[in-house]
């Protein structure tokens, strides 16, 4: 009897521990949960969608074609959502993976993974930085949250 309720007791002790982790978890990721969205031209550019699956960091990402023909106006169309790999945050940045292998097939079918990071600015805004093709002087891709 004395040896089960040790175990009962580690078994409460256990369930508490993982239960304040998942929760210490969605605190420190709620203000990245939700859909970022990025326009350039007045059209969609990056859409950005986290969520929190069990105290886990979840999400996709889906770029846009931008297709500027001469004459005519500018058109996007969306690509293929992508899931995100290693996402992880530290309260400020988000930093992630995309897999690249369908981006431009079928020279991309052996590409590595992009690794991207989002920065949490102080107005509610981030930008998005790839990693893999840092240039200090391209512009920031700014992103807002939304709520749909």
């Amino acid at each position: 009897m004395k040896t089960r309720m040790i175990v009962v007791r580690i078994a409460i002790m256990m369930l508490s521990t993982a239960c304040l982790s998942q929760s210490s978890s969605k605190a420190i990721n709620a203000p990245l949960l939700g859909i970022w969205r990025c326009q350039m031209d007045s059209l969609p550019a990056v859409t950005l969608n986290l969520t929190d699956e069990n105290g886990s960091l979840t999400g996709a990402i889906l770029f846009y074609l931008h297709r500027r023909d001469p004459g005519q106006p500018v058109t996007a169309s969306p690509g293929v959502p992508e899931p995100l790999f290693n996402p992880t945050f530290d309260g400020k940045t988000l930093t992630f993976q995309v897999s690249h292998r369908r981006a431009h097939p079928p020279g991309s079918l052996n590409d590595p993974p992009v690794t991207f990071q989002l920065k949490l600015n102080a107005d509610g805004k981030a930008a998005l930085i790839n990693e893999n093709e840092r240039d200090p002087n391209a512009p920031a891709v700014i992103f807002t949250k939304s709520d749909y």
